[in-house]
């Protein structure tokens, strides 16, 4: 199944994220500078750069899990603001995986997934449990509902964050370097899960190192570095006709 063209860039009611004039500051730190994003429906961002550029900062203001001191973040056209009503209703809508698994460890992986259906969607408990099953079987990992996250390896407790942020039935999904705790070998069974999401057409933000990643599955790369961004393009040209010379420096620095 081939991945779809990029969205139409002159559908403005197909934005789902807005970010204007962006600023963010860490006591002096200014770690995001007038930073401006459209991102729409179904497309596909990979952000990268290197590490301190605000990569994380950036797609964690999507959500409200950062607080900007200025400029404005929309998302499906709410603005978030200190409004607690518009966040909560921004992150049943936007799903979030880390880079550590965020797992509570006290609960088997079925209890994991069924949580946030029951707690906040007010799902009933076996409509959520029907749906984290699927869930767990889209992911490859259905017989392990029953255990608990210590039980399982690294890709796998990745593969478990991501159907877990599903069962909210998100519009957005934004990956916060997803693979870059996990051992080599389990780095791939993580990335096809996201690639089989990527071809059902999710919208996605992922912040990571993975350049075959980029290459294949992005409808953009963005570079950022020292809280700006300083290049995007589609992934062919970023890769092979970099404009900026921080670019091709950072590119010389991983890609081998």
């Amino acid at each position: 199944m081939p991945f779809e063209k990029q969205p139409d860039a002159g559908a403005k009611e197909d934005v789902i994220i807005e970010i204007t004039n962006l600023h963010k500051w860490f006591g002096d730190f200014h770690v995001l500078k007038d930073v401006n994003l459209s991102v729409r429906k179904k497309e596909r961002i990979v952000i990268c750069g290197p590490s301190g550029s605000g990569k994380s900062t950036l797609i964690r203001c999507i959500n409200r899990l950062e607080e900007h001191q200025r400029g404005q973040v929309r998302v499906d056209g709410i603005e978030l603001t200190n409004d607690i009503k518009n966040v909560e209703k921004i992150r049943t809508e936007v799903g979030m995986v880390f880079q550590h698994f965020n797992l509570f460890p006290h609960l088997t992986i079925l209890e994991n997934l069924t949580l946030g259906p029951i707690w906040v969607r007010k799902e009933p408990k076996a409509q959520a449990e029907e749906t984290a099953m699927a869930l767990l079987e889209k992911v490859r990992i259905a017989e392990q509902a029953r255990k608990y996250p210590a039980q399982l390896s690294g890709g796998q407790q990745q593969r478990v964050a991501i159907a877990r942020s599903l069962c909210m039935k998100p519009n957005v999904m934004l990956f916060d370097e997803p693979t870059s705790a996990l051992d080599p070998e389990m780095v791939k069974e993580v990335l096809d899960v996201m690639i089989s999401l990527a071809r059902e057409g999710m919208t996605m933000l992922v912040v990571t190192h993975e350049m075959g990643f980029a290459k294949s599955v992005a409808h953009r790369v963005l570079f950022m570095d020292e809280g700006q961004i300083v290049e995007e393009n589609t992934p062919r040209e970023f890769f092979e006709n970099p404009r900026s010379h921080r670019t091709r420096l950072f590119l010389s620095q991983i890609l081998h």
